[in-house]
């Protein structure tokens, strides 16, 4: 029998240069949010199916979720791990009593969705984590939102490269409740489900299916929808911007666009966001490249999230989740990538230049390993030029020679291969 040697779909095998573009990924991601105070953390590969149908949407809490069965072939109440947010405020709940306070954690880990794979969109996927739990000022919401820009500016990217999005679910439920009237929860999500894809749906189609929804004043949806700025809401929609709510979330807003730049800033009323558990600040960052006009990442306040745990009092927490694949997107498109795959080790080769010199060149090998230094041994016979070749090829730094004359001398060739010069060394008696 002859098996395929393809990953499974929606799944992809990383080999060493792939392997070292998403590792560049990951540990800038874990560099930043350390420079934060954010402490690391993990969680189970499965999680109970009951956590995500309560609070993660139809889609990922239900069709999209992968279960697992016992041994004998039945249901187990598991599944594999689509998302963190739900998991993490599990996490949270255990010690809540006892903890300092606030919480501020981050994780890198993989997840997996039976969706249907598109390009630039696997089954199996990687995401940073990065949350605040216990903190309801608005501090928490600039901090957070401030490391996720942070996050962006240490790939370097090109200015005007990509833009941060901003709203807030309670204006969004207040536009709901006073200005169209609607107080079915049930019609709200539905509605609310539909703004969310107002960019990507033709106005006409956008339309009929408001008007499948029962809603009456499609006009005044249209107006909110194409407010571009805080200033339109407070012209077109007064009653709103008199709540504490609306200021403060201009004070955000503000705080953020005094830092980072009116140009990276900016209001989005099409920003919803889907998943059932947002119920404060929401944001995306946007890539702005005309070719890959797409959302990055999102996040947002998810405060009530823990009283499905058995938490009596609200456990306000704050925070978002860039995957590694829209990452590497954007770095491909803005051409940030040829960097990080030119970005070389240390590394010293020690080719195999002749068979009976295999011992010494182990003991030298195991010497410099001591001492940290990245080895790569050569494990069969090579010609002296072929050696070179290959270190040049593989941008290594360092090449050993160590065979004949040397050998007899005690000593070893350091080249350098970036200046050409050599340097004699002493072999450990």
């Amino acid at each position: 029998m002859n098996l395929v040697n393809t990953p499974p779909k929606g799944t992809a095998d990383w080999f060493p240069d792939e392997f070292k573009v998403r590792k560049y990924i990951f540990d800038t991601w874990r560099k930043v949010c350390i420079r934060y105070g954010f402490e690391e953390y993990l969680w189970p590969l499965v999680e109970s199916v009951d956590i995500w149908k309560a609070k993660s949407g139809d889609d990922v809490g239900g069709s999209e979720l992968t279960q697992i069965t016992n041994r004998e072939g039945n249901l187990d109440g598991l599944a594999i791990r689509p998302e963190m947010t739900p998991t993490v405020t599990r996490m949270v709940s255990r010690i809540w009593k006892e903890t300092d306070k606030p919480i501020k954690w981050f994780s890198i880990a993989n997840f997996y969705r039976n969706e249907k794979p598109q390009k630039w969109r696997n089954r199996e996927f990687w995401q940073l984590n990065a949350d605040i739990f216990w903190e309801t000022a608005l501090t928490a919401d600039i901090e957070v939102i401030s490391l996720s820009l942070d996050l962006m500016e240490a790939f370097n990217p090109p200015k005007w490269s990509y833009i941060l999005r901003l709203n807030h679910r309670e204006i969004i439920n207040m536009f709901f409740e006073h200005e169209l009237g609607i107080q079915d929860m049930e019609q709200s999500k539905q509605i609310m489900r539909l703004l969310d894809k107002y960019e990507k749906l033709p106005r006409d189609v956008f339309q009929s299916q408001l008007q499948e929804q029962w809603v009456r004043d499609i006009q005044k949806i249209l107006r909110f929808m194409e407010s571009t700025s805080i200033a339109d809401l407070r012209i077109h929609f007064p009653a709103l911007a008199w709540t504490q709510v609306f200021a403060e979330f201009e004070e955000v807003y503000m705080s953020l666009e005094k830092a980072f730049g009116n140009e990276v800033i900016q209001y989005s009323s099409s920003l919803i966001r889907g998943f059932d558990y947002y119920d404060g600040m929401i944001f995306e960052v946007f890539d702005m490249n005309p070719e890959n006009p797409r959302a990055l990442f999102w996040g947002g306040r998810y405060n009530g999230l823990a009283s499905i745990f058995g938490v009596k009092e609200e456990v306000p927490a704050i925070g978002f989740a860039p995957g590694d694949e829209t990452m590497k997107l954007f770095l491909e498109w803005h051409g940030l990538l040829e960097n990080i795959l030119n970005i070389q080790e240390e590394k010293t080769y020690i080719p195999l230049l002749s068979a009976c010199s295999f011992s010494q060149v182990q003991a030298l090998a195991k010497e410099l390993r001591s001492i940290w230094k990245n080895v790569l041994v050569w494990l069969s016979p090579k010609k002296i030029d072929k050696a070179l070749k290959y270190a040049d090829k593989k941008w290594i730094r360092y090449v050993v020679i160590l065979w004949g004359a040397e050998l007899e001398k005690g000593v070893y060739i350091l080249k350098d291969m970036q200046s050409g010069t050599q340097e004699e060394k002493a072999l450990k008696k």
